[in-house]
């Protein structure tokens, strides 16, 4: 069964490639536009204008914290009734390092704040800290999908794997629309999302 949605689909698998195609265009807009520059980088309400932003044409909820527990294999994210509050810590991380901004996506990761789409704005998210704090991004294409899976999976237990992984695949190449247009299709392949190219929406 496919989640509520704006767009009357109950198929999940129509659901799923609307939500890639729309979403991907609205990511590319976000970076054209310049609306991302706008964002104080680090805080969950920039983290909360970027998942409105993609998904507000599919979802009720875009943009709002979950009301339900949500878990992904057996790792459970925050339960809702401490997702505020670990939120509230997140903004609260330092992010003046690499390492300290890979912590804090950890704890992002962790808080998993939306019902749906919590992985794509988050790595959205991320760049955006790393371009305002160390004149970095993440090309994403330099990123293998297994690897990175696992290594969030390991995480909040130990966090060197992800953080050699994203270190590895730091760019100082912050304004180029290719690396960043690549960085919205991996995002979707990490999460089996692989229909359409950005470039071509």
């Amino acid at each position: 069964m496919a989640l509520d949605n704006k767009l009357g689909l109950t198929s999940s698998a129509d659901l799923a490639r609307e939500e890639e195609r729309i979403s991907k265009k609205k990511a590319i807009e976000l970076f054209e536009n310049g609306i991302l520059d706008k964002l104080e980088p680090g805080k969950f309400s920039s983290l909360q204008a970027i998942h409105k932003y993609l998904f507000e044409e599919i979802y009720d909820f875009a943009g709002q914290i979950r009301s339900v527990n949500l878990s992904k294999g057996n790792f459970r994210f925050a339960p809702v009734m401490y997702l505020e509050s670990a939120l509230n810590n997140t903004d609260k991380m330092p992010q003046s390092t690499f390492d300290e901004i890979i912590e804090k996506y950890v704890e992002m990761n962790i808080a998993h704040p939306f019902r749906e789409g919590n992985g794509r704005s988050t790595r959205i998210w991320l760049d955006h800290i790393l371009k305002n704090e160390i004149g970095k991004v993440v090309d994403w294409s330099k990123v293998d999908k297994e690897d990175y899976l696992l290594a969030m999976e390991r995480s909040p237990i130990k966090d060197i794997e992800i953080k050699h992984l994203l270190k590895n695949a730091l760019t100082d190449e912050v304004n180029s629309r290719e690396v960043y247009i690549k960085g919205i299709d991996h995002s979707y392949y990490y999460e089996g999302y692989t229909t359409f190219k950005a470039e071509e929406l």
